[in-house]
This record gives C-alpha cells, sequence and structure tokens, in this order.
C-alpha cells in the first residue's frame, strides 16, 4: 500500500488542482498539492530505510496494479519494482519535488495560474514516478514520455512569452530525437529476448557473453535487417539505449535544449535540472547495468561522451552572464561525469553523485530564484553585486551549494562537502580504469572541475560581493525571501553538508553489496569500485588542487582585479565570442536543421498545399461548388413572371425530349 500511495498521491493532486483549481481557488491548489507531496517524500525516506539501509537481504519486490497488454508475443503487466535503486529514486525525486512545490507557494504568489502551475509540478512528479518504479520497458517509455511531456508544459509555462514557447519547444523536439533511439533499442532488446520485462530480460542477457572469445560467432540475429552477432546486437541495443539516455540528459550533441529550459520559472528548473528529468537518462543505464556491464564497447562510448559533455559544458559555463545558465551549464557537466562513472563500470559512484548533486543543485537553483525574487526578476549578474547583506540567508544557502558543487574537501579524510564525496570517486575510478579511454576522461574531468570551480566562485563573487551594480531603486527595494522559501534552503543546505558524509559508505564503499542487494549488477572481473581506493595519491589530491586554483583565479579576477575579467576578453576575442556563443551549436542545428526543414515545409507547402490540394483537391472541389452555387442564387430573383417564364422553359423543353424520344 505504501509504493502505491508514493506513486498515485501525486496524481490525485494532479487531477484536484487541474480539474478544480479554479473552483477550490490557488490557495487550496498549493496547500493540497504541497501538503500530499510532503507526506509522499515521508513515505519515500521510510521506504529508503526500510528497503536500501536494511541490512535484511530483500529480494526486488514487485507490486502488481493491472494487465496492461497480452498480445502478440507481449505480456505486459503493470507492476512497480521496487530494490535499492527505486529507494534511492525515491529519496531524491520526491524530496526535491516537495521542497520545490513548498518553494514555489512562495516564488508563484503572484501568478494568477498557480493552480495550473501545481498541478503540472504534479504531473510531471508522477511521471518520473512512473518511470522509476517500472519493472518492463513499455511502463519505462510511457514514463519518460510523460516526463517530457510535463517539462514541455513547465519550460513553456509562460506561454504568451515567445522565448519561452520556443524554448518549450526545442527542449520537446530535441527530446524526441534521443527518444526515437530509445524506442528502437526497446525494440531491440524485444527482437533478442522476446520479451519487454525487465526480469526476463536480465536473466537471459548472460546467455549473450562469448563462452569462448577465440571461436567465431555462431548465432546470427536479424536486427533491423542487419545480421548481427550476439555481442554486436547487444552493443547495437545498448548504444540506441543510450541515444535515448543522451537526449534526457542533455548529453553532447543532445544539450542544446538544457540551458534554454531556463525560460522557465526557477522552480521549474530546479526541479528538471537538479534530480528529475536529466537524471532519467543516469537512472536508464544504472537500471540496465545488467546488459550495459556485458557490451565494454558500449561502456566505452558512453565514457567518451561523458567526459566531452563535463568538458564542454565546464568551458561554456565560464562566460555566461545568466544566472541561472550558469548553473544549468554546471548540471549538463556533473551530468558528463554521472555517465563517465557508468561508462567505467563504477554504477554505484555514479548513483551517489546524482543522489548527492540534487541537493547541492536544488539548493543552488532555488537560491538562485530568491537571488531574483530579491532583485525584481533580474537575472543578469552583471547588474547584481553587494547582496550579502542585503539577503544574507540567500548568501549563505548559495555558499554552501558552491563548497558542495566545487567538491571541497580534505582527501583521504571524511572532512567534506556533498560533492567532495561523489565527484572526486568518479575521478578517481576513471583513473583506476586502467584505460587509455579511463586516463582520457580522467584528464577532461580534472580540467572541468577547475572550470567548474571558477564559474561557481566567479558567480558568488559577481553576485554577493563588490560593489552593487544594479540600480538605486532596485537596492532599495531588495529584500529576503519570505520563510516558505527559505526553509526549503535550509533543509538542502543540511543535505549538501552531510549527506557524502552519511552514504558514501553505502554507496560506493565497505556496504557497497548490503546496501544495493543486487539492484547494480558488475561482473565479477569489474573491481573497479576496489581499485579506485588505492589510486596514486597525486590523483587523489589533483581535484582538490584544481578546486582551489579555480577558486583563486576567480578571486583574483573578480575581488582583487575586477578589471582582469574585461581585459582577458578583450586580448581573446574569438575564443570569449566562441565560448560565450556555447561552441556555435545552436547556430550549426539551425542552419543544417531548422532552416532546411523550414524550406522544405515552404516548398511542400508551395507546391504541395496551393498548387495541388488547393487547387484540384477539397478546396479546389469546394470553389467550384461555390462558383456554382453562386450563379444558381442569380436565378433566385423574387419576381413571379421570372419564376413563370423559367416553368415555361421548363415545360417546352420536356415536351421536346418525349417528341424527339417518340420519333426516335
Amino acid at each position: 500500500m505504501i509504493y502505491k500511495a508514493i506513486v498515485f498521491l501525486p496524481l490525485i493532486g494532479f487531477l484536484i488542482a487541474g480539474l478544480f483549481g479554479r473552483q477550490i481557488g490557488a490557495k487550496a491548489s498549493e496547500y493540497i498539492t504541497t501538503g500530499l507531496m510532503i507526506i509522499v517524500a515521508v513515505l519515500s525516506w521510510i521506504v529508503f530505510f526500510n528497503v536500501a539501509m536494511s541490512h535484511e537481504a530483500h529480494e526486488v519486490i514487485k507490486v502488481p496494479v493491472l494487465r496492461w497488454i497480452q498480445s502478440g508475443g507481449i505480456d505486459v503487466e503493470w507492476a512497480f519494482r521496487i530494490d535499492t535503486l527505486t529507494a534511492v529514486m525515491f529519496v531524491v525525486v520526491n524530496s526535491v519535488s516537495c521542497l520545490v512545490h513548498l518553494y514555489s507557494i512562495g516564488y508563484m504568489h503572484h501568478d494568477p495560474h498557480r493552480p495550473r502551475f501545481f498541478a503540472y509540478l504534479s504531473l510531471f512528479t508522477f511521471a518520473m514516478l512512473m518511470l522509476i518504479t517500472s519493472d518492463n520497458l513499455l511502463q519505462m517509455f510511457f514514463g519518460w514520455e510523460g516526463v517530457g511531456l510535463a517539462s514541455y508544459l513547465l519550460i513553456g509555462f509562460w506561454y504568451k512569452k515567445p522565448s519561452a514557447s520556443a524554448a518549450a519547444m526545442k527542449a520537446f523536439i530535441v527530446n524526441r530525437v534521443g527518444d526515437f533511439g530509445f524506442i528502437l533499442g526497446i525494440s531491440a532488446l524485444f527482437v533478442m529476448f522476446g520479451s519487454i520485462n525487465l526480469e526476463t530480460i536480465f536473466a537471459s542477457a548472460q546467455s549473450y557473453l562469448p563462452t569462448d572469445p577465440a571461436a567465431s560467432p555462431e548465432v546470427v540475429l536479424n536486427l533491423f535487417g542487419m545480421q548481427l552477432d550476439r555481442s554486436h546486437a547487444l552493443t547495437g541495443a545498448c548504444l540506441l539505449l543510450f541515444m535515448g539516455a543522451m537526449g534526457k540528459s542533455a548529453q553532447f550533441l543532445l544539450h542544446t535544449w538544457l540551458p534554454d529550459a531556463m525560460e522557465g520559472p526557477t522552480p521549474v528548473s530546479a526541479l528538471i535540472h537538479a534530480a528529475t528529468m536529466v537524471t532519467a537518462g543516469v537512472f536508464l543505464v544504472a537500471r540496465m547495468s545488467p546488459v550495459f556491464e556485458l557490451s565494454p564497447d558500449a561502456l566505452v562510448i558512453v565514457t567518451i561522451v561523458g567526459a566531452i559533455t563535463a568538458f564542454f559544458a565546464a568551458t561554456v559555463g565560464l562566460v555566461q552572464n545568466d544566472i541561472k545558465r550558469v548553473i544549468a551549464y554546471s548540471t549538463c557537466s556533473q551530468l558528463g561525469y554521472m555517465f563517465v562513472a557508468l561508462g567505467v563500470g563504477a554504477y554505484g559512484a555514479a548513483v551517489f553523485h546524482l543522489f548527492t548533486h540534487a541537493f547541492f543543485k536544488a539548493l543552488l537553483f532555488l537560491g538562485a530564484g530568491s537571488v531574483i525574487h530579491a532583485v525584481d526578476g533580474e537575472q543578469d549578474m552583471r547588474y547584481m553585486g553587494g547582496l550579502r547583506k542585503h539577503i544574507p540567508y540567500t548568501f549563505w544557502a548559495m555558499t554552501i551549494g558552491t563548497l558542495a558543487l566545487t567538491g571541497v574537501g580534505i582527501p583521504g579524510t571524511i572532512i567534506g562537502f556533498a560533492g567532495f564525496f561523489s565527484k572526486d570517486a568518479i575521478i578517481e575510478s576513471a583513473y583506476a580504469s586502467h584505460s587509455s579511454v579511463g586516463v582520457f576522461a580522467f584528464t577532461l574531468l580534472v580540467i572541468a572541475a577547475l572550470f567548474t570551480s571558477f564559474y561557481s566562485w566567479r558567480l558568488a563573487f559577481m553576485t554577493f560581493f563588490g560593489k552593487p551594480r544594479a540600480s538605486a531603486d532596485v537596492m532599495h527595494h531588495v529584500h529576503e525571501s519570505p520563510m516558505v522559501m527559505l526553509l526549503p534552503l535550509l533543509l538542502l543546505g543540511i543535505g549538501a553538508i552531510f549527506a557524502g558524509v552519511i552514504f558514501h559508505d553505502y554507496f560506493f564503499g565497505h556496504h557497497y553489496v548490503e546496501f544495493w542487494k543486487g539492484a547494480l549488477f558488475t561482473l565479477p572481473d569489474n573491481q573497479i569500485l576496489e581499485e579506485f581506493h588505492h589510486v596514486p595519491l597525486w590523483v587523489k589530491w589533483s581535484p582538490f588542487f584544481a578546486m582551489a586554483l579555480g577558486f583563486v583565479t576567480a578571486w583574483y579576477m573578480y575581488i582583487k582585479n575586477p578589471s582582469a575579467p574585461k581585459k582577458l576578453a578583450e586580448q581573446q576575442w574569438m575564443l570569449y565570442q566562441f565560448l560565450l556563443n556555447k561552441w556555435y551549436f545552436d547556430e550549426l542545428y539551425d542552419f543544417l536543421f531548422v532552416r532546411s526543414a523550414k524550406a522544405l515545409g515552404r516548398f511542400l507547402w508551395k507546391k504541395g498545399d496551393v498548387a495541388t490540394i488547393d487547387a484540384y483537391g477539397p478546396n479546389g472541389v469546394a470553389s467550384a461548388v461555390g462558383g456554382l452555387t453562386q450563379r444558381v442564387v442569380r436565378l433566385q430573383s423574387g419576381y413571379l413572371y421570372h419564376y413563370a417564364f423559367a416553368m415555361l422553359i421548363g415545360i417546352a423543353a420536356l415536351v421536346t425530349w418525349m417528341m424527339l424520344g417518340s420519333s426516335l
């Protein structure tokens, strides 16, 4: 019963606020949806301690709901799959969603469409819960698409704002690219295993391991018209699944929707980018670890894409001026870290970074919202400065978030913020993989750590330190956020400080086996979580020195010598423009895809719709009938002698036809 309550209470909140919001009013909609989410969050922590933290060896708990499909060899039952991975995601999704609901009561108090907003938040949460509790790939795809739909509604919540509508459409379309690969991956697994049930797939996946690596492959599968042996078919299926993960988790090449999603209200940014939608791809690969672990080639691609994403997003974050976009690119970069961990087989470290990242990234986004709320909607950091004395609680909350994001801590000890434990474990695991790809990833991740520290402290210094750069009128009205917005910051701050030191030993330490209870699968020869403890000392200290160097550089350029950034930008103008324009990916995609699609649409419209369909199709027929009707209408003059004359003509024509017919 507790599992069904966790999943369906957000749906109930969505239905109440969505269908009856106008009748019950905005306040009631806020309180009902938020109250239900508080209950769900509390239940999620109870499940986490009962399932994950318990020392008992639980089997996977399956909670049947109803039978969906039983046709054509597909037997799909809607059931919840409850294990440690599900319990961790329960805590992450529902804790953040609960605090976002609470925060939104204060942040959105002025908006007249609050019932619709809270309905969308609850719908998003329900879709995400459907995804993470899925026991088969069809149910997972249902939640996957539900999250995409809800994110479209939330990003474009202010639909009268053209940029918001465009951002929502962009997020929806780019994710469809990845989703196309995901559904092909599901189809491939069904062809290979004859089922889309996770348990069946996991049990059968072992048969795709070659018993004799030296022997030539004997079994050949026809997959999408290609003749593949079992190993290559498995790799192809994994890469298609990863394509879906790339879209949802904004990995390199499918990342362009993420920063534009900042057009939505700030609570949406925290919900989507901190712990829910963008982590769906990470969850997918972790959930499918029994399949990915058997395909080393696929894991190499995952590692490379993750490393490039971490580096790319960190470079772009260096020069962004919108406070929310800086944090958005930080999210993109941190997701790259998670995929590197997945790629080298350190699944526990990847999920742990997902766990800690939820606390400090939601803290940073909601803190940024508090800043924006204080300065009357301004988001450009160049027009802030000197705010720490005016909004001290927000300042300390964002400082804690920054310390956690940059990974402040002392290597070899348990002293550190949440990000220190999870991010350093990923960097060390990349090095410990003992491969050229691992060294490549390690190098890019250390550089990304340097850049992360720089742009994070750049944000802090530009926003809270120095002289105020806002207008006197704005500074006069700067004020701290209400308690309903500060309380979520306090709770997230506690998580950003203590989540790492409390839970790291469970996610990837000595209690790994008894914590995960088989929810993550690793082959016997995968010893990455043991080997990363024994990397050289300089590897362990590399992230620390990168973090320190980034902090010192940011302090020098934005506190000690504030004129330095402008001089550097002028000296390196081309590089600055390249980073400021996000490596010109938007312009490139606009040229390659958007313009060509529009040109094709205009061509088909002119040649197909206007010249053919309008002329000879339904529109043409309608036009001809209209013209004939106008001529017929003219006969209806209303004069009696006109009608009598027409009758005489008709009788004469009839008599003539009869006479001619009889003579013939």
